[in-house]
C-alpha cells in the first residue's frame, strides 16, 4: 500500500511540474502586447497596420513600425466582417495584408483530440501503475514458499580454488575426492560405489568452513546452490518445508549440482527438545530435509554440504549414514598452516622484508584463520595512520595484542597508585610464570589498559600444544595467582584491591576442571564428576548430579586445596626474588611495556629456574 501511494504521488507531482512547465514556456512566447479588436479597428482607421495573419480566432498583427502585436476574434465570424461591425470600410482594408494561415494535419487533430482524449489517457495510466503494484504483491505472496538460494558464480577475479585456502590438507583431500566424484562419476560407479549424499563441516568459527565450500564450488565446475540455515525458517508454519522442497527441485534440474546450507543448526537442532512441539516450524523444516536427503525418492546428481559450529546440538537423524555421510573436521591450524595462511594474507601487503612469516606464526596459537585475517588487516591499517609506506613489526606486535585483548585504552587514565599497584601485579604473573618450568615464555608484559584489562601478561607456546600434563596445570594455577601474590606481599592484606578478581576466577575454574573432568586430584581417583552444560542446549535439561553431596564437599576441598597451595608457592617465589620483582615493576612504570628480550634480560636468570 505504501509503494502504491508513493507511485500515485510522484504522478501527480509529475503532472504539475508539466502543466507548470508548460505554462512558463507558453508565457516565455508570449512577451508580445494583446490587444482588443477596437484597438485593431483604430489602428487600421490609421493606417498604422501593415500586416494581420488570421489562424482560426487567433490574430497576428504587424505594424507599420515593426511591432507585432496579437489580438482575438469571434471563432464564427470572419474579419472583415468583425472590423466592418467596429466601422471599418473596405477602402481603409485595401492597405492592409491579410493572410489566412491553415493548421497542419497532426497539429489540427492534436486540437480536436487531446481535450477529449487526454484525461482518459491519464486515468488509464494511473490505473495501469495501481494494478502492477497490486499485480507485484500477488507475486511476492505466491513466491513465499519458494527457495532462497543463491547460485554462486564465479569470475576469473573472485573464483576460489583449493589452491587459495591454506592449510587444511584432510579436509581438502576429502572435499576432493566428491569434486572428483562430480567430474568424473563413471569411474566410481564401475566400482559400485555410491555418491555421496551429504559431507558436513564442522569446526570453531573463523576456522574456514565457508571458505572451503567456496573453494567447492571453484573446483568442481557444477551449479553451486548455496543459503544459510536461518533462511529456511519464517513467521509462517510451513515455509521452511516449501522452501526445502523447492531448492531441491532447483538443483535436481542443475543436476549434478552441489547444495550448501551455512550454519545448518539454525534448523537442525535436536528435536523433541519440548521447546516447541511438533508444530514447531523448525521441526518441520527439519523433517522436510530429512526426507529430501534420504527419503523414497534418490536425489540422484545432488551433494549436500553443510557447515556449523555447533555439530553437538545437531538431531541424530541428520547425522547417520545416508545423509550425511561423511564428517568433516575443520580444527584450529597449527604452526605450519598459519605461516601458510598469513603468507596468503600477507600477500597484497607490502610487508618488511625483516618479518618472519614463521614468527607471526609462533606468537599467534590458537588463531584461526579469520583471525590472522584481521590481524595483518589491522596492521595495514595502523601503517596507514602512522603514514608509513610499509608494515613493520612494530605494527604486527600491536595487531596482535589489539586482536586478542581488544585497543588500547589510553585515555583511561590510572593514578600514580594504581599504576604502580598494576606494574606489581603484572610484575608478580610474569616472574612467577618465568621461574616455573611447564608455563609457556613471557611474550610480553604491559601495564596499558587493553579492552576490560588494567594491564596484561602475554605468554605464549613455542610450538602448538594437543595435550596438557598435570605439571601445567600445577604451574598455571601458581602463575595466575601470581598477580594477586605480589599485590599482597607489597602492599599487604588491607590494600587487596578488585584487580586480582578475574585471576581468582580463572585459577577456581583450572582447578575444578582439573579435578572433575581430568581426574587429576589423588583423594578422588580417576573419574569425571557432573555433566557438560552443553545438555542444556540440545534439549535435554539440566541433568541430575552423578555424585553425593559428600563427595561434592570433598570435591570443594580439593579445589580449595589446589588454589591454596598455588597461592603459597607463588608468594614464596617472589618472596625469593623480591629485588627482581621491584626492577621489573619499575621498569614496566618507565617503559609501560616490556618485550620478551627485555623481560628476560631484566630477570636475569634462565627460564624454569624454580622446577
Amino acid at each position: 500500500m505504501r509503494a502504491l501511494l508513493k507511485n500515485i504521488g510522484i504522478f501527480v507531482i509529475a503532472m504539475v511540474v508539466l502543466a507548470l512547465v508548460a505554462n512558463f514556456v507558453r508565457t516565455s512566447k508570449n512577451e508580445v502586447r494583446t490587444v482588443a479588436i477596437s484597438e485593431l479597428a483604430a489602428g487600421i482607421q490609421r493606417k498604422e497596420v501593415k500586416k494581420i495573419e488570421v489562424m482560426d480566432a487567433d490574430l497576428t498583427i504587424t505594424r507599420v513600425d515593426g511591432k507585432t502585436e496579437v489580438s482575438r476574434k469571434e471563432p464564427t465570424e470572419s474579419l472583415p466582417t468583425v472590423l466592418r461591425a467596429y466601422g471599418v470600410t473596405p477602402e481603409q482594408l485595401v492597405g492592409v495584408q491579410l493572410d489566412v494561415v491553415g493548421q497542419t494535419g497532426w497539429r489540427y487533430w492534436l486540437g480536436m483530440l487531446l481535450p477529449v482524449f487526454g484525461p482518459i489517457i491519464l486515468i488509464i495510466a494511473l490505473f495501469y501503475f495501481m494494478a502492477r503494484q497490486v499485480s507485484g504483491a500477488n507475486n511476492r505472496a505466491m513466491g513465499f514458499g519458494q527457495s532462497v538460494a543463491k547460485e554462486h558464480v564465479q569470475d576469473e577475479k573472485t573464483k576460489v580454488t583449493f589452491a587459495d585456502v591454506a592449510g587444511m590438507k584432510e579436509s581438502k583431500e576429502e572435499l576432493s575426492e566428491v569434486v572428483e566424484f562430480l567430474k568424473q562419476k563413471e569411474k566410481f560407479t564401475d566400482m559400485g560405489a555410491k555418491i555421496p549424499k551429504g559431507l558436513l563441516l564442522m569446526g570453531p568459527p573463523g576456522t574456514g568452513k565457508t571458505l572451503l565450500a567456496r573453494a567447492v564450488a571453484g573446483e568442481a565446475g557444477v551449479p553451486f546452490l548455496h543459503m544459510s540455515g536461518s533462511e529456511f525458517v519464517e513467521m509462517f508454519v510451513g515455509v521452511g518445508a516449501s522452501r526445502v522442497r523447492d531448492l531441491f527441485q532447483r538443483a535436481k534440474k542443475l543436476a549434478p549440482a552441489i547444495v550448501f546450507i551455512d550454519e545448518i543448526d539454525a534448523v537442525g537442532r535436536r528435536r523433541g527438545s519440548g521447546m516447541g512441539g511438533s508444530h514447531d516450524e523448525r521441526e518441520q523444516t527439519l523433517n522436510q530435509i530429512l526426507v529430501e536427503m534420504d527419503g523414497f525418492e534418490a536425489n540422484s546428481g545432488i551433494i549436500v554440504i553443510a557447515a556449523t559450529n555447533r555439530a553437538d546440538v545437531l538431531d541424530p537423524a541428520l547425522l547417520r549414514p545416508g545423509r550425511f555421510d561423511r564428517r568433516v573436521t575443520v580444527t584450529y591450524p597449527d604452526i605450519n598452516e598459519r605461516e601458510a595462511i598469513a603468507g596468503v594474507h600477507a600477500k597484497n601487503k607490502p610487508l618488511n622484508p625483516e618479518i618472519s612469516l614463521r614468527g607471526i606464526a609462533e606468537r599467534t596459537p590458537g588463531f584461526t584463520g579469520a583471525d590472522l585475517a584481521n590481524l595483518l588487516n589491522e596492521a595495514a591499517i595502523l601503517a596507514v595512520r602512522r603514514a608509513k609506506k610499509i608494515i613493520d613489526l612494530t605494527e604486527i606486535l600491536e595487531s596482535i595484542d589489539k586482536v586478542l585483548l581488544g585497543p588500547e585504552r589510553r585515555s583511561h587514565v590510572f593514578s600514580d597508585e594504581e599504576k604502580r599497584m598494576t606494574a606489581y601485579h603484572e610484575g608478580g604473573h610474569a616472574l612467577v610464570s618465568h621461574l616455573l618450568k611447564h608455563t609457556d615464555p613471557i611474550r610480553k608484559v604491559s601495564i596499558i589498559s587493553r579492552g576490560h584489562a588494567g594491564g596484561y601478561t602475554l605468554k605464549m607456546p613455542v610450538e602448538d600444544k594437543h595435550y596438557h600434563t598435570r605439571a601445567e596445570f600445577i604451574d598455571d594455577l601458581a602463575m595466575t595467582l601470581g598477580g594477586y601474590a605480589a599485590e599482597k606481599l607489597i602492599f599487604g592484606d588491607d590494600m587487596i584491591s578488585t584487580g586480582p578478581s578475574s585471576d581468582l576466577r580463572a585459577a577456581t575454574r583450572i582447578a575444578r576442571d582439573a579435578v572433575t573432568q581430568y581426574g587429576m586430584s589423588d583423594v578422588l581417583g580417576p573419574r569425571t564428576f557432573g555433566t557438560r552444560e552443553e545438555l542444556v542446549y540440545v534439549g535435554q535439561g539440566m541433568a541430575d548430579k552423578d555424585y553425593s553431596e559428600k563427595t561434592s564437599e570433598v570435591i570443594d576441598g580439593e579445589v580449595a586445596r589446589l588454589v591454596k597451595e598455588a597461592n603459597e608457592r607463588a608468594k614464596s617465589l617472589l618472596v625469593a626474588h623480591r629485588g627482581v620483582l621491584d626492577r621489573i615493576a619499575e621498569e614496566l612504570l618507565k617503559k609501560e611495556t616490556l618485550e620478551e628480550a627485555e623481560f628476560v634480560a631484566l630477570v636475569g636468570v634462565p627460564k624454569g629456574l624454580a622446577a
